[in-house]
């Protein structure tokens, strides 16, 4: 018998109905991106007046709890109020058969109580339970892993709600300062609207003034010195990294190369090479980000990408101890040398 799918709701569409009043009596919050998991139980933490939350609000934590006081509380009447909100934090920390033990309440949850389980990090396995909250009318959000090339917009939309405008090359370089941590990155941009005040503009002057990556040596402009096949560029931001390790941890930098010649090699064998076609083939959003795969293309062949794509491969293995004691940094110098001058043969 195939397993039956449960239905999920999108963080969007979860929020629209929390605003238009619509509450149901049991959710799972729970997914590897946790800013989005973090967003929803404020908004369940507010459907509680604040002179009502001492009566009609329990925070409870998973690993300090055990299930039957948790159905215990959810089956209690509010007191002073219409309706309690219980949430139950840190589900991801407990095993699949703590949240089983909750199927039962889930198939008959009380009228007057809102259940909100939020597993923040990481995805629930216990299936039963969310086919429970499923089928009794509650809800389940799942936040799903972001990639490096969904940050940028994110950001920029983020940016945008708070008034301000972004340079391209400053999401760049928030998104390889901070990666793909969405509560870091816009924490970063409360930061910078509160310091820029409104309708100012995010430069990479103010992200180096403010946050503390430099806008001449990071992951980006190694990129185009690559690109470039700018040798002395590309040993300096390295000199850069090596003495600065803590601000340049090298699995990003790897990433970053990778991604680069991994694109230019798809470009080799886009069907429209024209910047419209090549923007669309690798879901590229900036025509700077267009002229850095024209800029590959014109100083390395397809078979030099194939060979850069290995070395990347090579050194990422040995900088994290595989077939290698050599430092990391010192890798990293021979591998912009080898990408620099290798021939493809």
């Amino acid at each position: 018998m195939a397993k039956k799918e449960v239905k999920t709701i999108s963080y969007e569409q979860l929020k629209k109905e929390l605003r238009q009043g619509i509450v149901r009596p049991i959710y799972l919050l729970h997914g590897v991106e946790g800013y989005y998991v973090d967003e929803l139980v404020k908004c369940f933490e507010a459907l509680v007046p604040d002179e009502d939350k001492d009566f009609g609000l329990s925070i409870l934590y998973a690993p300090q709890i055990e299930p039957p006081a948790v159905i215990d509380i959810c089956r209690q009447l509010p007191m002073m109020t219409d309706r309690q909100v219980v949430i139950l934090k840190e589900a991801q920390a407990v095993k699949k058969e703590y949240l089983e033990s909750l199927t039962r309440y889930a198939q008959s949850p009380t009228p007057t109580t809102v259940l909100v389980v939020a597993a923040r990090g990481d995805d629930v396995k216990a299936e039963k339970f969310k086919n429970a909250v499923d089928a009794a009318g509650g809800a389940v959000y799942q936040s799903k892993k972001l990639y490096d090339n969904q940050i940028p917009a994110l950001v920029g939309s983020y940016i945008k709600e708070k008034g301000l405008r972004a340079e391209p090359k400053s999401l760049e370089m928030l998104r390889d300062f901070i990666g793909t941590d969405l509560s870091r990155l816009y924490n970063e941009i409360d930061k910078l609207a509160e310091i820029l005040g409104a309708v100012a503009t995010v430069t990479p002057e103010a992200i180096e003034r403010n946050i503390g990556v430099s806008k001449d040596y990071n992951s980006y402009e190694l990129i185009d010195a690559v690109a470039a096949r700018d040798i002395s560029r590309i040993y300096r931001i390295v000199d850069y990294f090596t003495a600065n390790p803590r601000q340049n941890p090298l699995p990003p930098i790897a990433a970053a190369l990778f991604n680069f010649f991994a694109d230019l090699l798809q470009a080799y064998y886009a069907a429209d090479k024209s910047d419209r076609g090549l923007m669309g083939e690798l879901d590229l959003k900036y025509q700077f980000a267009v002229n850095r795969i024209r800029m590959g293309m014109n100083n390395y062949n397809a078979f030099q990408v194939v060979d850069a794509l290995s070395e990347i491969r090579h050194f990422d293995a040995m900088s994290k101890g595989v077939g290698s004691r050599q430092d990391g940094y010192m890798l990293l110098k021979d591998l912009v040398f080898r990408l620099v001058t290798t021939t493809g043969k």
